[in-house]
């Protein structure tokens, strides 16, 4: 009897523990009442953080929230480049956020960060200073560094490049600020941008205002097309286009 009635006893204890746990886990798991965002913002603001987050955590509680599928679902958010999420005693949720740095426009409807990796910028409006980059999918990194390797040649002759374009064939083509497009083709790139640079020193430069484009796919030389001229007059093709 006495080994049947300590069975009884912690029988008991367990229902009454379990019973306790879980009216202890009613009472914390509350309603999500405060959401708070941090971090250092240039291009958006904590509202509009506020009101991207609040459908994430709409219908959820404090306790039975899942923390790491509220971070990915927040990664979706346009302008956020990392999300940290953590609870706040009783009833608060914390967002650590990281903004995306916007470094050019992509295919005109989206920004590139420093890994060349797109975002979506609506509804903000970026920068008015990016320069202006394209190219198939995945190509992003690497119009970003070749528009950086360009960037840095021409400013030496104190030219901006504004656009790069990479074609699916794997041509490139950039503008000036001047508005003259260079048409560098797939092949000898760097010969050719010396042909250009000796070229721009030489003749071209002060006549930019005339020049509507400038190719350089040609074995020897430049052509150049300009204002008011249908195409360059040259006397062999192009090598590649």
């Amino acid at each position: 009897m006495a080994a049947r009635g300590s069975f009884v006893g912690v029988l008991l204890l367990f229902l009454l523990l379990g019973a306790g746990g879980r009216a202890l886990w009613v009472w914390l798991d509350r309603p999500i009442e405060r959401v708070s965002v941090g971090g250092e913002f240039h291009h958006v603001t904590a509202d509009y953080l506020r009101s991207e987050l609040a459908p994430l955590i709409q219908g959820h509680t404090w306790l039975s929230v899942d923390l790491s599928t509220l971070r990915r679902r927040a990664r979706e958010i346009g302008w956020l480049a990392e999300v940290s999420v953590s609870r706040e005693w009783p009833d608060a949720l914390r967002f650590d956020l990281v903004e995306q740095v916007p470094l050019a426009r992509w295919n005109d409807a989206r920004l590139l960060n420093p890994e060349g990796e797109p975002f979506a910028f609506d509804p903000m409006s970026p920068p008015a200073d990016l320069p202006d980059l394209a190219g198939p999918p995945g190509s992003g990194a690497e119009v970003l560094g070749y528009h950086a390797r360009l960037a840095a040649q021409f400013a030496t002759q104190g030219i901006e490049v504004r656009q790069l374009r990479l074609e699916p064939r794997g041509a490139w083509r950039f503008q000036l600020d001047s508005g003259v497009w260079v048409m560098l083709g797939r092949n000898d790139r760097s010969a050719r941008l010396g042909r250009l640079v000796a070229a721009w020193q030489r003749e071209l430069g002060p006549l930019a205002s005339h020049i509507r484009y400038i190719d350089l796919r040609y074995p020897n030389g430049v052509a150049v097309a300009w204002h008011g001229q249908t195409e360059p007059v040259v006397n062999e093709p192009p090598v590649d286009s």
